[in-house]
């Protein structure tokens, strides 16, 4: 298929791009580089640089056969101290794209979605059927996003799906996490292990959890790589699917960090700090809708895994 990855070049988007390509499909991968890399953007892919909003119509027009929608602003503390940013750059931007797709007849579209859409879950794990009470702006901005999708899909016949999910982390080979703000466990974790940061911060020991520290689940971006393919797949004209992807079992923040220190041999120093507001003890997505309906299943659920990927790729970009 002939497809468009928008954010293609940031972590999730570009590491989609590269098994779209590894594939066989024509790949043109369109960002403005606002938070992406130009070098992420997988060999035999097209790039465009263009901000989605202006580039959309245009580069649609030359007809495609679905859009993968990766590009957005995803800082939860941003999204709250300047929301603007998130209903401009996440929710109109998004309306642009799918007016673009309706006039050019984009019959396809899979869209990376957030379970930040649920906000303070009643039941663990979470169900597709959980309540929608995001939060913040950010998990806002990602459910209007849904519903326009929706109406899309049965006013249009789009045939969509959005996936929803918490944490990813591992790496692809060359492709991986490298953001200017980084607010994610695993790297910020590596940075102290690289020498980049000297030590990492836990937000509370004294959670109802085994060792008192927040679950949360980690899912390999291979994994939700594949999902996204899947979903192409399966897409149905008329259908807006919505699925959540997890791993099947959450990680402590102690967990995280001994198995960060296990794989890297760096003692990572600690300091625990005071719990967030509005941070849940536990967060976990079911995926057993997309087990049985995609087919879907992880295959990287060792976080040692996930972490030593994610490690080979700090180090790569270490300078020698």
């Amino acid at each position: 298929m002939k497809l468009l990855v928008t954010g293609g070049a940031g972590y999730v988007g570009s590491v989609c791009a590269a098994h779209l390509v590894d594939s066989g499909h024509d790949v043109t991968v369109l960002d403005d580089l606002s938070t992406g890399h130009q070098d992420a953007v997988p060999e035999g892919a097209r790039f465009i640089e263009a901000e989605l909003s202006a580039a959309a119509d245009d580069v649609l027009a030359e007809g495609f056969d679905g859009v993968l929608h990766f590009a957005a602003r995803s800082l939860v503390g941003e999204s709250v101290q300047r929301p603007e940013l998130y209903w401009s750059g996440n929710v109109v931007t998004s309306f642009r794209l799918l007016e673009a797709m309706r006039r050019h007849g984009t019959p396809r579209l899979v869209f990376s979605s957030t379970a930040a859409t649920y906000g303070e879950p009643e039941q663990v794990p979470i169900p597709e059927d959980a309540p929608t009470r995001p939060t913040n702006p950010y998990g806002a901005s990602k459910l209007a996003i849904d519903h326009a999708i929706r109406s899309y899909a049965i006013a249009h016949g789009l045939a969509a799906t959005s996936l929803r999910y918490f944490n990813v982390a591992g790496a692809h080979g060359r492709f991986g996490e490298r953001h200017t703000v980084e607010t994610h466990l695993i790297p910020l974790v590596l940075q102290v292990a690289s020498g980049a940061r000297e030590v990492v911060q836990v937000f509370g020991d004294d959670w109802p959890t085994a060792d008192g520290t927040c679950v949360r689940d980690y899912i390999h971006v291979d994994d939700l790589a594949a999902a996204h393919l899947l979903a192409l797949e399966h897409a149905q004209p008329g259908r807006h699917d919505i699925y959540n992807l997890g791993s099947g079992a959450g990680f402590s923040v102690r967990e995280v960090i001994e198995a960060c220190r296990a794989v890297t041999g760096h003692p990572i120093p600690t300091t625990i700090a005071p719990r967030r507001s509005g941070d849940p003890a536990v967060l976990i997505a079911s995926s057993e809708a997309a087990t049985a309906e995609l087919g879907w299943r992880p295959q990287h659920t060792d976080i040692a895994e996930i972490v030593g990927d994610a490690w080979r790729f700090t180090q790569s970009r270490q300078p020698v």
